[in-house]
């Protein structure tokens, strides 16, 4: 059975952890079908440069693609500082560039939204998300058709198409009335998806992982459930739910997982919600690190600013008390770390105001997530023996803060 994927092939670049690949929206869900061991052979429609063409050739065929390009003049790239950075795309101002947007014609199809064009669709079964942060379009605007739609989207999204209503179930009930859409899924991040079809609600849980590598997991989430929803044919919520296995997969191990992995050797858990979804707005994550330098600041901004969008509270010193001798910033410390419920320490350097912070809060029982890259076995073993959870990769830690905030 053929699947076709319509969406873009990009460059990716990581400054750290490294990553320099081309995959995008449309490589990734085309090649993560093929690796799935289903008896489905993916098509891919997509724009592309000369020499991107040929490079994703070459890849296209060793995983057993069928690649369809349209040529454009500019390579696009995706630079990310790190894994839960937003992007820069390169070229700079690239939108909307390609005149005639792409026909496709399929009786399976999943199709992403693109940044340099667009694609009108026609299918039996069609799956899509439309992949934009800015304004993202309904399916049928540009005059798509499908005769059973299911719409994959992210809590932006879901807020923009369905008017700013403010819970997930809102939303996806109007955005399904709007749209004539039979299957509205919207990603909820580390708490799962909510599935929402024929008039019910259903959550989907995400699972926690050692290690996570979150650039493209929405991608193989999306391919997923268009196997097992498309080909296999699957009730939505079993569709959803192996999608979120094979997203958990996938940012363990960066590679796409069989039907067998998913089903008996895949064997983490679900994350247990112990709130509803979106629920750890209450929960206060105390941030220590050093902030002397520039690199120092750069790196508690970052973490701020992460652990912000996750929905978490955060009591930041360099933020919320500022530079100042001891009797003007240790005693209002001391006292956000009694606050708090979790802390999420920077151990980099073993700077001793983050280490006694550490250690204060583990006296008081809070939960500590230490993100620590190049200190030895020896400097971590205080952490390891107060039962600190401590991690080399800094998406990872910070997914961790979050999934103990959830637990709690």
């Amino acid at each position: 059975m053929t699947i076709t994927v319509v969406g873009g092939v990009y460059y990716e670049r990581s400054m750290h952890p490294s990553w320099n690949e081309q995959f995008g929206s449309g490589g990734r869900a085309a090649i993560a079908l093929a690796a799935s061991g289903a008896d489905v052979s993916p098509v891919l429609y997509s724009y592309v440069d000369t020499t991107g063409a040929a490079n994703f050739h070459a890849i296209a065929v060793a995983a057993g693609v069928n690649f369809i390009p349209y040529m454009i003049p500019d390579r696009i790239t995706f630079h990310y500082t790190h894994g839960l950075a937003t992007p820069e795309i390169r070229p700079w101002g690239i939108e909307q560039r390609v005149a005639d947007a792409l026909q496709v014609r399929a009786e399976r199809l999943i199709r992403f939204g693109f940044i340099e064009g667009d694609a009108v669709v026609h299918g039996d079964f069609v799956v899509y998300d439309p992949q934009n942060v800015q304004s993202p379009q309904p399916f049928a605007a540009n005059g798509s058709t499908a005769n059973h739609l299911a719409l994959v989207l992210n809590q932006y999204e879901a807020a923009v198409m369905s008017g700013g209503r403010a819970s997930p179930e809102a939303m996806a009930k109007a955005i399904a009335e709007d749209q004539n859409a039979e299957v509205v899924i919207i990603k909820l991040g580390p708490y799962g998806a909510m599935v929402y079809h024929q008039g019910q609600f259903q959550q989907v849980p995400a699972y926690r992982t050692d290690r996570v590598w979150p650039i493209g997991s929405g991608d193989t989430f999306v391919a997923y459930f268009g196997l097992y929803w498309m080909h296999r044919g699957f009730d939505p919520v079993q569709a959803a739910t192996l999608a979120s296995r094979a997203a958990a997969y996938y940012c363990w191990t960066q590679s796409f997982a069989t039907h067998e992995q998913l089903t008996t050797s895949f064997n983490l858990q679900p994350i247990t919600l112990k709130a509803p979804a979106g629920g750890v707005q209450n929960r206060r994550v105390y941030l220590a690190g050093p902030f002397f330098t520039l690199t120092q600041r750069w790196l508690i901004e970052q973490a701020r600013e992460n652990l912000l969008a996750l929905g978490l509270q955060v009591f930041s010193p360099f933020h919320d008390v500022g530079l100042g001798s001891a009797e003007d910033v240790v005693e209002k410390d001391l006292e956000a770390i009694h606050q708090c419920d979790l802390m999420f320490a920077i151990m980099d350097g073993l700077d001793a105001g983050t280490l006694y912070e550490i250690g204060y809060a583990r006296a008081l029982q809070k939960p500590v997530v230490v993100y620590c890259e190049n200190e030895s076995q020896e400097d971590q073993k205080m952490m390891q023996g107060s039962q600190c959870a401590l991690f080399a990769d800094y998406a990872t830690a910070i997914y961790h803060t979050l999934w103990q905030a959830i637990e709690l």
